[in-house]
C-alpha cells in the first residue's frame, strides 16, 4: 500500500518506523543497519513522538500498529509487504533479491505479512521498552 504525505517530511533520508517492543522488529532494524552501509535509512519506534510527527497529516491504514512503515524522503508512506520489500530492495547483499517478490499479488503478500505480524510476539518475544541501539548506529535513530 502506498500513501503520499502532503510534503516531504524526512529530508534526504528514508525513515523506517517499527514496533519498538517487538523482538522481530528490533532484529530487523539491526539487519537493515548492517546491510545499509551508506546510512540511507533512519529509524524510530512507531509509538514515539517522532513517528507521530512524521505521519501527521498522512492517511494511514487501520493496520498500522502491526506494520512496519517506510516513509520515503519524497513523502511516500509504504506499509506491510510494500514497505518490507522496498527496504530489502535498497540493501546490499543477497537479501535485496527478495524484493523480487513484488511480482506476487499484494493481497497474498499482505496476508502472509499479517500472519507474521499476528504471531511475532509468540515467536520472537516482546520487550517492555525499545532496545538501546549499539553506539555505532545510535545516530541513525531519530528517537534515541
Amino acid at each position: 500500500m502506498r500513501i503520499t504525505v502532503a510534503a516531504p517530511v524526512t529530508a534526504s533520508r528514508d525513515v523506517v518506523l517499527y514496533d519498538g517492543s517487538c523482538g522481530l522488529c528490533s532484529r530487523s532494524v539491526r539487519f537493515i543497519a548492517d546491510h545499509d552501509p551508506a546510512g540511507r535509512f533512519r529509524f524510530a519506534a512507531l509509538g514515539s513522538d517522532v513517528a507521530t510527527e512524521i505521519l501527521h497529516g498522512a492517511r494511514v491504514p487501520a493496520q498500522l500498529p502491526d506494520s512496519v512503515v517506510l516513509v520515503e524522503s519524497d513523502g511516500t508512506v509504504r506499509v506491510q509487504s510494500d514497505a518490507a520489500l522496498r527496504i530489502l530492495g535498497q540493501l546490499r547483499g543477497p537479501a535485496r533479491h527478495l524484493a523480487r517478490l513484488r511480482i506476487v499479488p499484494r493481497p497474498l503478500r499482505d496476508a502472509v505479512y499479517r500472519l507474521i505480524a499476528r504471531t511475532r510476539y509468540r515467536i520472537f518475544g516482546r520487550r517492555d521498552a525499545c532496545e538501546l541501539p549499539a553506539p555505532w548506529f545510535r545516530e541513525r535513530f531519530l528517537d534515541a
